[in-house]
């Protein structure tokens, strides 16, 4: 099992997209990139921690590739925006991947390249940070599987299907 971290916007959708990909074997939202040490949901609303709500994923790669998890990453947000994705605004809601080897690290700055050469965003600049994953702070239990949880993810379009 290896693990991947993703940030791009409310960790609720983004989680709920990942949970559904087969060789993904668990989800956890939670907080990273920050300076407070066991930040609360009000405290990284406040915008002062610097943490970003992310995605901690532990997948399987032999069953998905970290590209396949990079391109779902890149389908399910507007990379293009700093600080926000569609209502939510905040440094919390930026767009970035953190990486927790070398591998990781160069796929994440190739796919982003690739991804900025494309058509898709050629006039408009890919503002996603790309990072060493540092400490990774779960949030709280109201904020695991919240879309599960609330009978939502029939309504959650899957990107890779």
């Amino acid at each position: 099992m290896e693990k991947a971290t993703f940030a791009a916007g409310c960790f609720w959708g983004v989680e709920a997209i990942f949970r559904q990909l087969d060789g993904v074997k668990a989800t956890c939202v939670g907080y990273i990139g920050g300076i407070t040490e066991n930040p609360t949901y009000e405290e990284i609303c406040s915008d002062k921690t610097e943490h970003a709500e992310a995605v901690e994923i532990t997948y399987d790669p032999a069953r998905i590739s970290y590209q396949d998890l990079l391109d779902v990453f890149w389908q399910q947000h507007n990379p293009t925006t700093l600080n926000r994705q569609g209502p939510d605004i905040g440094a919390q809601y930026r767009s970035a991947i953190f990486y927790h080897n070398q591998a990781q690290k160069e796929a994440a700055q190739i796919s982003k390249a690739l991804l900025q050469q494309s058509e898709i965003y050629r006039n408009q600049p890919i503002v996603t940070e790309i990072s060493a994953a540092g400490v990774f702070y779960k949030a709280e239990e109201y904020h695991q599987q919240y879309l599960e949880k609330r009978g939502f993810t029939n309504c959650i379009n899957v990107l890779t299907k």
